[in-house]
């Protein structure tokens, strides 16, 4: 397994395809943490979002074949989860909000910001009770668009292909979105302290979703 490890995200598409079924390990190991922090974004629990995030992953295996390569892999399977998290909340609506003016740089807010053990320590242990809930109170919409842009770390067009809006919106939401968390919050976390996805939910995601895998491919 290691010596595919510094494959492409294609090229391990075209041999899983050809038959090395248990490469798609590979891709699910690099695309927990995206998934993982797009459904915490939707503002589902732990328990729900790796539900979400299992049946993600076996749609995208039974569906490899359709993919295209017009957008990267990553974006093409957060499409997904976001679908499968929109289906399970459908009875929910949300009132779309509009932002007035465009002045996105297309730069992360968390971005170089150091921070000795101590704090990561303080971090993780207020993380729920600041980060979580700064972002559940924010609007869906921008909700999301900071989660991809900002946590995930999509650019401008994956974000608007994964969540079907224009580049043109994605900055507009992008910007409200920062206006809304950024006085709380810049000064203190880093984008890799929120909703982390620990190694051993990692390898507790992986080994569910290949064992499930192995059933299908039975």
């Amino acid at each position: 397994m290691k010596a595919f490890e510094q494959y492409t995200d294609i090229k391990i598409i075209q041999k899983i395809l050809e038959g090395e079924f248990e490469l798609f390990e590979i891709l699910i190991r690099r695309n927990n943490p995206f998934l993982y922090k797009t459904g915490r974004s939707y503002n589902y629990n732990h328990e729900d979002t790796q539900d979400l995030m299992q049946d993600t992953f076996i749609d995208a295996y039974t569906h490899l074949a359709k993919y295209e390569n017009k957008a990267s892999f990553k974006t093409w399977i957060i499409k997904i989860m976001l679908n499968n998290c929109f289906r399970k909340q459908q009875k929910f609506s949300f009132k779309n909000e509009v932002a007035n003016e465009i002045t996105d740089k297309s730069i992360p807010m968390f971005s170089g910001q150091p921070h000795t053990d101590t704090n990561r320590t303080v971090v993780n242990r207020e993380l729920s009770f600041v980060i979580e809930n700064a972002l559940k109170q924010m609007p869906l919409d921008y909700r999301m668009v900071f989660s991809l842009r900002e946590i995930t770390g999509l650019n401008v067009a994956e974000t608007a292909e994964a969540l079907s809006i224009s580049e043109a919106n994605v900055k507009v939401r992008l910007n409200r979105a920062k206006t809304m968390l950024r006085n709380e919050i810049e000064k203190t976390y880093t984008a890799e302290d929120i909703f982390e996805f620990n190694l051993i939910y990692c390898d507790a995601m992986t080994s569910n979703v290949m064992n499930k895998l192995n059933n299908i491919n039975k």
